[in-house]
């Protein structure tokens, strides 16, 4: 059975509960935003000083998550009330993969960095721009799926993880290990099984996320 039965009226109720689901909202629409920036500063190379400043929202992300967590303590210890407990460690769990995402984010911004040259997704692989296609859906998708307590969409992301995600993430990086996959420098080589770990990785968060709709607090997580 899933875990999570009103998050909907849980939204509407006024207290710190309820608090704590707002700004896990606000978190993950965050890490959205957070994701396409990061993306566009890797395609675009932006200078470093911008993309130092854009690494900073990762904080945002953190603070956002130390909140939550000290609300959701905190309403159990005033209302001395357990029964909506699971809900409330759900919702820890759930904000601990919400900053992962921000931490892979920032990977990202890092690798844009480090990287000497524009990097034009499309040329370094087909299979990888469709990943970075697809982790965006994900977060829309994921976004929905809380939003609306929508089951079906949860089990459609948790189903096409490993084939959609993982295996072709997988694919790429043993080709270039192999060198099937051939390209200009080891700079390109390194960006595109990193940047491939990277999308797996968020994708991965994004899944666990949905899991919460779908398995009970023990499972959470489990694909």
């Amino acid at each position: 059975m899933p875990l999570i039965k009103n998050v909907l009226n849980l939204w509407r109720a006024d207290d710190l509960l309820s608090q704590a689901w707002t700004e896990s909202h606000k978190m993950l629409n965050l890490s959205r935003e957070f994701f396409v920036q990061s993306v566009k500063a890797l395609r675009e190379q932006k200078n470093n000083e911008t993309i130092k400043t854009l690494k900073k929202r990762d904080n945002e992300i953190n603070d956002y998550q130390a909140d939550v967590r000290r609300k959701v303590l905190t309403h159990f210890v005033i209302k001395e009330d357990v029964s909506d407990l699971a809900n409330g460690l759900m919702l820890v769990n759930m904000v601990v993969d919400i900053e992962r995402l921000g931490d892979f984010c920032k990977n990202i911004l890092d690798l844009a960095i480090s990287t000497p040259e524009t990097v034009t997704i499309e040329h370094l692989s087909k299979d990888l721009k469709e990943i970075e296609d697809e982790v965006l859906s994900r977060f829309d998708k994921t976004i929905e799926a809380i939003t609306n307590q929508d089951e079906e969409i949860a089990k459609d992301l948790i189903a096409n993880q490993r084939k959609i995600i993982t295996n072709t993430s997988d694919k790429i990086v043993d080709q270039v290990l192999s060198g099937d996959i051939k390209l200009g420098n080891d700079a390109q080589a390194a960006t595109l099984v990193l940047y491939a770990r990277y999308l797996k990785r968020i994708a991965s968060h994004l899944t666990n996320i949905a899991t919460i709709l779908v398995y009970p607090l023990d499972k959470i997580g489990e694909y």
